[in-house]
Formats: C-alpha cells, structure tokens, sequence
C-alpha cells in the first residue's frame, strides 16, 4: 500500500523536480510506472495518517520500517524519490530513497529502509523481481551499482540487470544469485559487474574476487569508457552502448590482476620482479586449485615473464603463508621468518663477477683495456657501487687518462663522495687478477665484450617482455617494431659473442 501511495504522488503537481530528475536520465512516465518508482511528500506525516486511515496500527507501519516515532508518528521518508526493493514473487518489502530537494535537512544522497523482520539488505537484490525469469533463462546475472543504472539495463534490453541495495555485493547476495541462476557444478552461470574502473571500483573487484569462490558462476567485469555508469552510458550513447558494454565483459580474475600489474613500470627489470610477487600473492589465495595454474599462466603473460617463473612465484606465495581470502596471516598464525634483504647487494655476488674484473683492469691496467672500453657506459653495470666507480672514472677521462698517470687510483678514489664506491677502489686497486700472466688484448676483450653481452641480454628480455605483453592484432605497429629491435639486438649479440670466442 505504501509503495501505491508513493507512485500516485509522482503524477501530482508537487512532483515536477522529481519527473524531471528522472526525466533528464532518460526515464518517462511509462519507465517509471513500471519499477514502481513514487515520490515521498515532503510533508512529515502523509504517509503515516495514510495507512492509518487504511487500518494498520503504530505499531505495524513503525515495524514495517514507514515510520517512526519521536513525539508523535512520523514518516521515515520525505520530500525523496523512492524505488521499491521488492522480493522475487514482487512483494514491495523495503524502499531505497534518493535525496532530490537541496533544503532536505539530511545529507546523504540515499536512504533505505531499515532493518526489519522481513528486510534485510545483505539478503536483498534491487530489480531481481524483473530480471528472476530471464536470469534463469539465460543463466546470467548483470550487477549494477545504483537503481537508475537497473533501470537502465533493462530499458536498453539486459533485462538480467539487479543491484545491491545500499551495501557492498557479499557472500549472501552471491547465495541468492546460484539459487536464480540454478548454479552448481554441472550448470554453469555467469555472473557480470559493472565497476567503475577508478581506485573504488578495483577495490570492490578485489573484494568480489576473494568471495568469488563462494559460487561457481563464471564471474566478469564490465568497464565503461570514461568511468560511465549504465544510466550515463545510455543518456549520452544510447541503449546499443548499454548492451555492448555487457557483451565487451572480461573475466574478473583478469581484471583484478590487470590492475594489480598496472601499479608497476614493467619496463623496469626490477618493478616486474615487484609486480609479479604483488600479484602471485593474489593467485596463491584461490582455493580452486583447479584454476590456479591457468592464473599463473595469465600473469605471465601480463607481467612478460616465461610461465614457469610465474608458476614458481605463485608456488613461493603459497609457502609464504598467502589465507585463501587473500589477506595476510594473522599474527598469530606462523609464518616465514626471512632475513630482511640488504639495501645493496654483496659486490661479490657472483652476478656482478664481470662488472668486478673489469673495474679491476681498468684501475690495475688502464693501458691495456684503453679503447677497448669505448662502447662501455654506466648502464652496464647494475651494481650501484659498481656503477659509482665507473662514473667516477668517465669523469677522470676514461681509462686512457690512467696512462702513466702514477697517481691514477688515487686521484679516483679521492674524488669520490661515497665512502662504499671508495672503498671499492680502494680494494679493486690491489686485489689480484686471476691470470697466468699480464693481462693481454684477448683476455681485455673478453671482459668487456662479455660485459657487453651482459647489457644487450638484460635489453633483449625487456623488449621480449614488452613483446609478450603486446597484442599483435590491435597494436601492430608497436609489435612490429618491437620485433625488429628485438631482431637487431640478437644480431648484435652475436656479434659480441664471436668477439668473446675470438678467432
């Protein structure tokens, strides 16, 4: 009766700003006739002396969730627009209510009904009424984020559209879609969402993804362009963009991890390390471990790493203690106790051998290596203290500026500002070369064309890393370029390779 009462007072001279907010979302009398859509008068008591007159008690219309009580019955809603949220037979229980007035004493842009004996929001999907039929037909489930945008949907023809009523999508709300949707293992549904795709939308993905497991529906996003909700998209694009927004869906695991990688420069050697770690976190949490190699496989191709890197990672998160929601162990739960990671790297590392022997010939033997070094710049070398020396050295001259300079070493290390690259000098000065005899030309050159090597390899996996993470169809001219820049660095490759070999 309520619901009546309220849709009677849209047609009433009192509801102009609410016909043309309504109006200018592309919503006419017939659109709102037909979800039930009313207006709440601003006068406090309408309702209250309405259904008094219909004969329900105080008591009934207050545990109905219409009124309240202060000094006297009042109505919970006023001056607002109102969509009833009704249950899958069409029974109105509850009402969501928009603020349209600018003098409405509460701020909040929505209210809803309360809490009451027969409605409770976590349990409750606004639209599910007119979508149940054709959801269990098609075996689809479309969830929007606002009553407009159901509106929306169904006007442009995704008449699967249904949106939470003011909460987050939870654990109980994916019950009620696999009960309309007949979900189960041999039956397979799917279920769409339509978030935004700023910081807010990612973290209600993220939120889906961990409970995705709850259910076995296929579940995937949908992303307007421009951050658009449905009812925008619809105003501004028309019903067809509605529809093409739904049917260009993709799957929400890859939209999760998509997000997660994009926080990270992947050109950067060390920020994919980063964003592999970040999203094998996420992959080891998924209970179904029926899915987790085929996510792995996904992330390495986000990433642009080789599959059985990302298989490794997602192994390694496991054993780290990774909770299947996702979330990190609790405190008091065990976990890996791992020696926190030093600030630089041990210069003997065995990864930075060459960059070591060949800063030690250059200080030792500035004659031998000369113009052999010619082609050396500090990006060859990827230790920082390393690296420090070297630029230390561009700045004396370069290695010939040594030549029959006694006091070559000396005038390096004072020059330098850190006391690790000084130190450095100070020990690659005296530590002994491991050769039978005086350095010749053969044993300089195989270690700085190897040190070459080194560089044009680490360039050969970024560009096959980029490559990877290139659609060759969409972004042909990229791919193409890539490829050959890709071509040109084996080639020179080679080239320093036949150098180190010799003839």
């Amino acid at each position: 009766m309520a619901q009546e009462f309220y849709a009677e007072q849209l047609t009433t001279p009192d509801a102009l700003k609410a016909r043309q907010f309504l109006a200018d979302r592309g919503f006419d009398q017939a659109a709102a006739a037909h979800f039930g859509v009313g207006l709440a008068p601003r006068e406090g008591e309408a309702l209250a002396r309405h259904l008094r007159g219909r004969g329900f008690s105080v008591d009934e219309v207050v545990a109905a969730g219409l009124v309240a009580v202060g000094r006297s019955p009042y109505d919970r809603f006023r001056g607002r627009l109102l969509w009833p949220i009704r249950e899958t037979n069409g029974d109105t229980i509850g009402f969501g209510a928009r603020r349209i007035f600018d003098d409405d004493k509460i701020e909040a842009k929505y209210l809803n009904t309360p809490e009451t004996p027969i409605y409770k929001k976590s349990h409750v999907l606004y639209g599910v009424d007119l979508a149940r039929r054709d959801m269990a037909r098609t075996s689809q489930a479309v969830v929007v984020e606002g009553y407009t945008d159901v509106m929306a949907c169904h006007l442009a023809g995704v008449t699967t559209a249904v949106a939470t009523c003011g909460t987050a999508f939870g654990d109980d709300h994916a019950r009620v879609l696999r009960r309309l949707l007949a979900d189960h293992e041999e039956f397979r549904g799917e279920v769409i969402f339509t978030f935004d795709g700023d910081t807010a939308g990612q973290q209600a993905a993220l939120k889906v993804f961990r409970s995705d497991q709850q259910y076995v529906a296929q579940t995937y996003v949908a992303v307007a362009p421009g951050g658009m909700d449905p009812c925008d998209l619809r105003v501004k694009e028309g019903d067809a963009a509605v529809r093409e927004l739904v049917a260009t869906r993709q799957p929400l695991y890859r939209f999760v991890l998509t997000n997660v990688v994009a926080r990270y420069d992947l050109d950067r050697a060390d920020s994919r390390v980063d964003a592999l770690r970040d999203a094998a976190r996420l992959v080891a949490s998924v209970r179904d471990r029926s899915k987790v190699d085929a996510f792995a496989r996904e992330l390495a191709g986000l990433v642009g790493v080789e599959v059985e890197e990302a298989r490794a990672e997602v192994r390694r998160a496991a054993a780290r203690g990774a909770r299947p929601d996702g979330r990190s162990p609790a405190r008091d739960e065990p976990v890996e106790q791992r020696p926190p990671r030093p600030a630089v790297p041990d210069l003997r590392d065995p990864r930075f051998g060459i960059e070591r022997e060949t800063l030690k010939l250059v200080l030792q033997h500035p004659v031998a290596i000369g113009r052999t070094t010619a082609d050396i710049g500090t990006n060859d070398f990827t230790h920082p203290t390393y690296r420090g020396v070297w630029e230390l050295v561009e700045k004396a001259g370069g290695p010939a500026a040594g030549d029959g300079d006694p006091g070559w070493v000396s005038r390096i290390r004072e020059a330098a500002t850190d006391p690790e690259v000084a130190s450095a000098v100070s020990a690659l000065a005296v530590e002994p070369i491991p050769a039978a005899k005086e350095p010749d030309a053969s044993y300089v050159a195989h270690h700085v064309f190897r040190l070459l090597e080194l560089t044009t390899l680490r360039r050969i996996a970024e560009v096959k890393s980029r490559l990877q993470r290139t659609n060759p169809v969409e972004q042909a001219a990229d791919y193409n370029r890539m490829f050959g820049e890709l071509a040109a660095l084996e080639q020179h490759r080679r080239t320093l390779r036949d150098r180190i070999v010799g003839p």
